[in-house]
């Protein structure tokens, strides 16, 4: 096993601490605004960053992931919990720590289990579309905010525009300029200057403008005092139909979280060549979110901004979380003072341009390009996340992932070769008309296993190949030889539609061969009644050249 803080040498040291510092500036203001989205104090927020990062990072794989509350995470938890309690209140707080808990209870049982792999059914489309309908959403609550607006941000996304038009009327001149300020600097910051903590230099200049110049006074919100200390060691008490009602958006945020952060920890890994383990790093988050909820914080997931920003600063282990833990601490324990000013409409800033690149508008763009039915997947699930809600929109997801996971099995790749062993056409689902690989012998390559879901397509497939051959005048077709080297498997209907082929060439005249049978496939054919004494080949080659016919002079 991987030992805690594993690649950090006495080389490394002062670059590793000099990433904590970049982390904690980055990560300070923005869990101030994901907790405010997901409608709990700022504190919440904080204590993401102490135990459960600790806890994290002694234990994950991963030598740069970063754990910590994001924005999808924040807004799931909000739209889950606001019907449940009004935002900011105990009973608010109790809900969103028992959510944590129960996702990092799915967690370890993904990690116990191994069943990481769950989540591979959330596919990119509809990861893109998920996240992108969350931001959205974000994002209008967080414009209202920069405009010094009042909405009910934990309304639907209808009412939140609604309440965001209507009160053009009512902005804030001076929340305006902070903003427009604000992101001016954070946009043209990032252009010339990106290693610099960009968030960071706003909230502290927006911070000391508002102390100067009075500016609450003038109608600016604030963010208010923040009780100073750190988080207390407790455990949510709910009755257990709460408890229940909190697992289906739960499970959301698990998979959502499992699909994202699996990916990240494995491409990072895979480029700065070091090992990852899926399990380990299932339970890792599994055993922080069980710390997020006993430690007055939520559901932490994976930030792939992030961990991004400390592989671009260089970092290459867990050392950087442990300093924003022990920095986050300091700051609660004796800076809570210097964060009563901060602005919100900085805040709001900050938060909106995180969320931009979430929107996936590039994503969007490349999957009109590339595949109609992936956009016209990943913009379903990016309509019902946004119009009806985060839980249907992760049903719709899978259920959008299985149609399309059916669509792709019953169309496999199914190819008439030629005697050399190439295909003559490669279309989905379909033989080419005509196609022979030597005078009387056709051979036939399904590129998956034969089910429930393409046999039929398979032996319409071999038919067309068989009459097409007769009807380009290549003469009638007396063998018919399937390649299986692809095929994995065979079950009950597959075997049944492969019967009703052989009666079908049969009636042709035609016999049937294999080749290239697989060991574990040639086990299933036997099984089923399907090998008999057919001929199997060792090549296609073998095969063609035992029943070639010979050409007529």
């Amino acid at each position: 096993m991987q030992k805690p803080l594993a690649g950090l040498t006495r080389k490394n040291l002062v670059r590793e601490l000099t990433a904590g510092v970049t982390l904690l500036a980055i990560a300070i203001p923005l869990n101030i605004g994901y907790a405010q989205i997901a409608g709990l104090p700022p504190t919440a927020g904080l204590y993401a960053l102490i135990v459960p990062t600790v806890v994290y990072a002694l234990v994950v794989s991963s030598r740069q992931l970063v754990a910590s509350p994001d924005a999808a995470a924040a807004a799931l938890v909000a739209s889950s919990i606001g019907g449940l309690a009004a935002a900011g209140s105990a009973d608010y707080a109790t809900l969103a720590m028992a959510q944590a808990i129960i996702c990092g209870i799915m967690f370890v049982l993904l990690s116990v289990l191994k069943l990481g792999f769950i989540a591979n059914f959330l596919s990119k489309p509809i990861l893109v579309g998920f996240v992108g309908g969350l931001a959205l959403d974000i994002l209008v609550s967080q414009i209202a905010k920069m405009l010094g607006v009042k909405i009910d941000s934990g309304g639907e996304f209808v009412d939140k525009v609604v309440g965001l038009v209507t009160g053009l009327g009512t902005t804030n001149l001076v929340s305006l300029v902070i903003s427009v300020v604000s992101v001016a600097i954070l946009l043209g910051g990032r252009r010339l200057l990106p290693v610099v903590p960009w968030a960071l230099v706003v909230l502290v200049l927006s911070t000391i403008a508002v102390m100067i110049a009075d500016l609450d006074a003038a109608g600016v919100d604030v963010l208010g005092e923040v009780p100073a200390g750190p988080p207390a060691l407790t455990w949510p008490v709910l009755d257990w139909s709460m408890w229940l009602v909190l697992i289906p958006s739960a499970m959301a945020l698990t998979l959502v979280t499992t699909a994202e952060g699996l990916l990240v920890s494995r491409s990072y890994g895979e480029k700065r060549g070091y090992p990852t383990s899926p399990n380990r790093d299932l339970l890792a988050f599994g055993l922080g979110n069980i710390a997020a909820g006993a430690s007055a914080s939520f559901a932490v997931g994976s930030s792939t901004s992030r961990t991004a920003a400390m592989d671009q600063s260089g970092s290459r282990t867990q050392l950087p979380s442990l300093v924003l833990a022990a920095g986050t601490l300091l700051l609660l324990l004796f800076g809570t003072a210097l964060l009563a000013d901060i602005p919100s409409p900085a805040i709001g800033a900050i938060v909106g341009v995180a969320i931009l690149p979430l929107l996936g508008i590039r994503e969007f763009a490349t999957l009109w390009r590339q595949d109609r039915f992936e956009f016209v997947v990943g913009a379903a699930c990016f309509l019902v996340t946004l119009f009806i809600g985060a839980i249907p929109g992760i049903l719709v997801a899978f259920v959008l992932a299985l149609i399309n996971l059916a669509k792709r099995a019953a169309n496999p790749a199914i190819d008439v070769l030629e005697a050399g062993g190439e295909p003559t056409d490669s279309l989905l689902g379909r033989a080419p008309s005509g196609a022979v690989t030597a005078p009387g012998v056709v051979v036939v390559r399904l590129a998956a296993p034969l089910f429930f879901a393409n046999s039929t397509v398979f032996s319409d497939a071999v038919k067309r190949a068989v009459r097409g051959a007769d009807a380009a005048g290549h003469g009638p077709v007396r063998h018919v030889v399937v390649d299986m080297e692809a095929v994995t498997d065979v079950d009950v209907t597959g075997a049944e539609t492969f019967e009703a082929l052989l009666a079908w060439l049969d009636g042709k005249g035609a016999d049937l061969g294999f080749s290239r049978v697989r060991p574990d496939a040639r086990t299933r054919l036997t099984e089923l009644g399907l090998l008999g004494d057919r001929p199997v080949y060792e090549t296609n080659r073998a095969a063609i050249a035992a029943l070639a016919e010979p050409q007529s002079t």
